[in-house]
This record gives structure tokens, sequence and C-alpha cells, in this order.
């Protein structure tokens, strides 16, 4: 093992880098040293290497807590393929495999071992984790400790009792989004003791901030033309609801867009599924709820678009800073509607406790002034983090700039520039448009090439049963397109391929690149052509359920309804009995003679209380159906 001051040498060993980035060598010698420390570092920043290394150089074992397990089990499966011993301990690891872990951590085998907050809460576990070398803890997702935060986690209030139980040991805390207070917060509450703190930049310059308040027709119109102008990207779409992702990635299949969903109520086999075939480039579009998007790791993403209002600042910063990652710019888009804050304030009146409730207020007027203030948007996620700019222009947000290309509405001149509420200097921390860095277009080779590697990779992911960016990360295969490295050493030279990696897959990748060369090309993906509404229609002509194509098509009810509402107002299905029988379809179409078709809540109050949203919505589209028709008729 390297000596504690030799940080290089490990770095190039593992992790095939040649340098840190910004405030990293800072942290891992803090840690090194034996110092609390308490980092705040933006999604993207390399926290994970901040443990990880020190964990190797001092030869003892890191304990890691975090809350989410799928990033415990990829952190370690990723670890073991650089050489270095990990372990998880988790509610999936079975009895036998926990007692195996919990033998060899006493033995102190491992150098970094990942438990949930809720296993470090059981008595039994502090017992036999005094018995392991322990050389400190680190805390991921630190802010959850706080009650002033936006993800705040009872389990985690029980951290505090660390210091008292390994009251040598050092406690390091990371986080990428925390205010002022709840950075105290984290100070106070685990004990740290004369903590060295890191505090990176708020300010994401390769970001450009788009916020657009429109209503639902012109949203999903807009979704559509982003689609179009980020063709070959990746993209993240933020939906609000599980229905509302099955919804929009069905709006975008129907039109020829290929994307998949993800949420925290999807079963787990087709959540990872979904995740992997977005992850390896399989495909370009993933829409999810706030579920997604904790620990990925891929940089290449160009897009982060919000289909709503997300119910903090915190939020919002965390999810929009998934977008540019590898530091080429990218765009962070929020095409929020009017109904969303009535629905956030609709929830916040929902809680009980009057603290929390003031805390949710807030945290309301915060993310509702920041779209609403004709303020930089820079600016103001800066100032929310208690940064304070020296500059008042970004020219990197529809405050300061112009909006995006496909933002603007065909025939129409770009809107000029607006006026902010706050004048100061003129000098710019962002960057001109002409002056922004942009991916260079690849040749057709090249493309062919990186298609054909992104293949490689996915079949070695699946064959090792990890997610494809723990096998090679984006930005090494870019680089290997670029170097075309010829033999194991020059493969020693690829950024992200350390000894252990370069042993285990330096042979294949020269492999696939030799084959390339001699003519071998990428194998076309195999894509369903059966649009989401042609599917529907062909599970019904089968006799299946609506709650059975729910199932086969991965859906929530309410989105397979929402499908076949619109099928019956445009005559491509007919009407079940089996849905709604005639005489509680009478009492729906009376209701809508009554109140009117066009929204469901007037209809439900209406109605006797077990009438379902489901059949009303179909009853709904039947009426507006019939009324259609009888208008069109010629008297």
């Amino acid at each position: 093992m390297p000596e504690p001051d030799d940080l290089a040498t490990p770095l190039r060993r593992y992790w095939g880098y040649e340098s840190f980035r910004p405030l990293q060598e800072q942290v891992v010698r803090s840690l090194v040293a034996g110092h609390d420390t308490c980092v705040i570092m933006p999604t993207g920043g390399g926290k994970s290497l901040c443990y990880q290394l020190p964990a190797v150089v001092l030869e003892k074992t890191a304990i890691v807590i975090s809350p989410l397990i799928a990033l415990m089990q990829d952190q370690a499966a990723q670890l073991d393929l650089m050489g270095i011993p990990a372990a998880v301990l988790n509610s999936f690891v079975t009895p036998a495999e926990q007692s195996r872990v919990q033998r060899e951590a006493r033995a102190g085998k491992f150098r970094l071992l990942y438990l949930s907050p809720e296993r470090l809460a059981r008595a039994d576990t502090l017992s036999w984790l005094k018995q392991v070398p322990i050389s400190f803890f680190a805390i991921d997702e630190a802010h959850c400790i706080s009650e002033w935060g936006h993800e705040f986690r009872p389990e985690y209030r029980q951290l505090k009792s660390l210091r008292e139980h390994f009251p040598t040991a050092p406690i390091a805390a990371f986080t990428a989004s925390a205010t002022q207070r709840v950075r105290h917060d984290i100070l106070d509450q685990l004990k740290l003791r004369s903590p060295d703190k890191y505090i990176a930049s708020f300010h994401r310059p390769n970001l450009r901030y788009m916020v657009r308040e429109c209503d639902g027709h012109e949203q999903s119109s807009l979704l559509l033309q982003a689609m179009r102008h980020y063709e070959g990207s990746n993209v993240i779409v933020y939906a609000p609801t599980r229905d509302s992702v099955g919804e929009t990635v069905d709006l975008l299949q129907e039109n020829d867009i290929p994307a998949v969903g993800y949420h925290g109520q999807m079963d787990a086999t087709a959540r990872r599924r979904n995740q992997e075939r977005w992850t390896s480039d399989e495909v370009k579009v993933m829409v999810g709820t706030i579920a997604f998007g904790l620990g990925i790791n891929k940089a290449s993403v160009r897009a982060v678009i919000h289909l709503s209002l997300p119910k903090s600042i915190e939020q919002y910063y965390q999810e929009a800073g998934r977008a540019g990652r590898d530091g080429l710019s990218a765009d962070c888009v929020m095409l929020w509607q009017r109904k969303d804050a009535a629905l956030l304030a609709y929830f916040v009146k929902q809680i009980q406790d009057p603290t929390e409730q003031q805390r949710a207020w807030k945290r309301y007027h915060q993310i509702h002034d920041f779209v609403e203030q004709l303020r930089c948007r820079h600016q103001q996620i800066c100032l929310h983090f208690g940064e304070t700019p020296k500059w008042s222009s970004c020219k990197g947000c529809d405050v300061c700039a112009s909006p995006l290309e496909w933002m603007i509405p065909r025939g129409s001149r770009p809107p000029k520039r607006r006026k902010q509420l706050s004048q100061g200097s003129s000098d710019s921390a962002g960057l001109e448009p002409s002056q922004r860095t942009k991916a260079a277009p690849r040749e057709r080779g090249d493309s062919e090439l990186h298609e054909y590697l992104r293949q490689w990779r996915r079949e070695a992911a699946l064959e090792l049963k990890m997610p494809a960016f723990v096998v090679m990360h984006d930005s090494s295969l870019e680089e290997i397109c670029r170097q075309l490295p010829k033999s194991l050493e020059e493969m020693r030279n690829i950024t992200g391929f350390g000894e252990r990696k370069t042993e285990r897959y330096g042979q294949s990748v020269l492999d696939a690149l030799k084959r390339f060369q001699e003519g071998v090309r990428p194998t076309p993906a195999v894509v369903s052509k059966i649009r989401p509404a042609d599917e529907t229609i062909q599970l019904l002509a089968e006799g299946k359920t609506l709650a059975e194509i729910a199932t086969i098509r991965q859906r929530e009810l309410g989105t397979v309804v929402g499908v076949v509402a619109e099928l019956i107002e445009k005559h491509r299905v007919e009407f079940q009995d089996v849905w709604c029988n005639p005489e509680r379809r009478a009492l729906v179409e009376a209701a809508c003679e009554q109140v009117g078709s066009d929204f469901l809540r007037p209809l439900k109050d209406a109605l006797p209380e077990d009438f379902t949203f489901e059949e009303i919505r179909l009853v709904m589209a039947l009426h507006r159906r019939k009324t259609q028709d009888s208008s069109s008729v010629t008297p």
C-alpha cells in the first residue's frame, strides 16, 4: 500500500485518474489526517472518491452510511472491479451473506462497508461494528439529518449517536444541496469536532436554466419540440406523478420517440431494466418521478426537463444538476403550470405538525418566487445556498439571455431580453452561446464506433449483472474512441482504467476495436414499431381487462384509463359495459349534462361516493363523443 502522503499512486492505480477535481485532494487529505469533515459538493463533483480514496490509503474499514440501496450496490461492484474490497449490508442481503460480511468485516477484510441508516440504528449492528477496525464514518446525503432540509428522514437523526458509540472515529458528512441553516444543523447533529469545511460553488456556468409557464396543451407541444431538438442526446424528463410518467412515455412513443419510465412503485426488475437501458444508451430519454436519478453516474445528459413545479429549490438544483456533468453545455428547462402551485399549496395544508408546515410554506414561497421573479436564475440559486455572486447577469438563463430556439413559437421573433429586478455589475460569470463548449459533431464512422463500443459494454454488463457505467464510464468510452489504443500499456492511459480494470477488460476492449477495424459493425437495435394506443387496442381485442393491460404495459391503471378514454372519444374503441354498467353510466351522463364534462372533480362530487375516477373518466369520454357527433350532424 502507498504511504498516506502519496495520493497520486492509488489515484492512478485504482481509478485511472491523473489528477483530482476541485476540492477533492483537500477533502481526501483531511480524512487521511483523521479530521472531522463537512463537504458540500454539487451533483457530479466527485464526492464518492473523497471517501473511497482515504479508505484505500488508511488500510482500515471506512463505514459509508447511505439511504440508497442501488447506489450502495453499484459502488461496491465498481470498487470490486477496481480491486478494492468492499461490501454492502441492507435488507436485500441474505442472512447467510450477512453473517459472512460481518465475520470478514471484523477481520478487517474490507476497505469500505456500506450500511443504511436503518441498519446502523439496530443494537446488534452497533455491537459487532465495535469489533471492526474502523478508519472513519462517511455520511452520504447528510442533508437528510436536518428537519430544515427538503428530504428530512427521521432515521438519520439516530446517526448523532455515532460520536457516543465511536468517540475516536472521525466523521465526514457529504451532501450536494444544503442551505446555511441545514449545514449548521448537520454539524450540530453529528457533533463534528472542529471540522474541516469544504463548500464548492453552487454556480454551474455550463447549465442554462430556462423557466416557462404554460398550459397542458402547450406543455405537450413544447416537450415534443424539445425531444426533436435533443434527438440523439441523453435527456431526463421529470414528471410529477406515477400516472404522468406513463402518460408522458406514451405521448413520446406515439410520436416515434423511444422513451422509458421510472417511478418508485414500478416493479423493481422493470425499474432496474429501464434504468439500465437508459444508462447504457439503448434508449436516450428517461421519464421519471423524483425517485429517479440519485446515484446515477451519467455525465453526458444534455437536457433535464421538469414538467411541474418542484417542491423546493434544493430539489430543483439537485435534479437539474444531473445535466452537463461532463462540463459541456446543457439545458435545464422547467415547463410549469399554474395548477402546480395550487397542488403544492394543497399538500402543504395537509401537514399536521405546525413547525413542519411552516418549513414547507417557506420552501413553497422560495420555489414560487424563483419562477415568478425576473431575476437571474443562477444568481437566485447561489443566494439561496448562501453564496453571494460577484456578478448579476449570467447570460445563461431565460432572464439574462434569449430563450432556447425550440422554445420560441414558429414564426415568432425571439423576445427581447427581459430587464432584471436587480441591477449590478455587467460582468458575466456565464458564457455567451458562442463561447460555450460544445461537443464536436461526430463523423459517420466515429458514431458507429461509439455505438459498437456501447453495444460491447451492454453485453459485458449483462454478463456481469451490473450497470453499464460500472463496466466503463461514458468519459472513458469517449476517450477510447479518440485515442484508439493498440496495447494494454496504451489502455492504461485511458482515464478511468486503473490496473485492475485494464487487466480485466483491456484486452476485450482492444479485441472489440480490432473487430471494428476489420469491418464488424454494431447490430441495429430491435425497436418495437407498435404504438401505445395500437397496443392497447390489440390487448382489448384479446379480451384483457384494463387492470391486466396496466400490468402488461407496466403502466398505472389511471394511465391506461386515460389512453382508453382518448380512444373512445376518437371512435377507435367502443365502450364496454364491464367498465360501467348502463344504469351507472346513465347517472354519470346525467351529471355531465348538469355540471359539464370538462373536469373530473365536479363530476366526482356530484355523484355517489362509490363511483370511481376511472369509470367517470371513461363515461366522460363517451359523453364528449356523443356531443361532438350530435353537433356535427347537419340540420
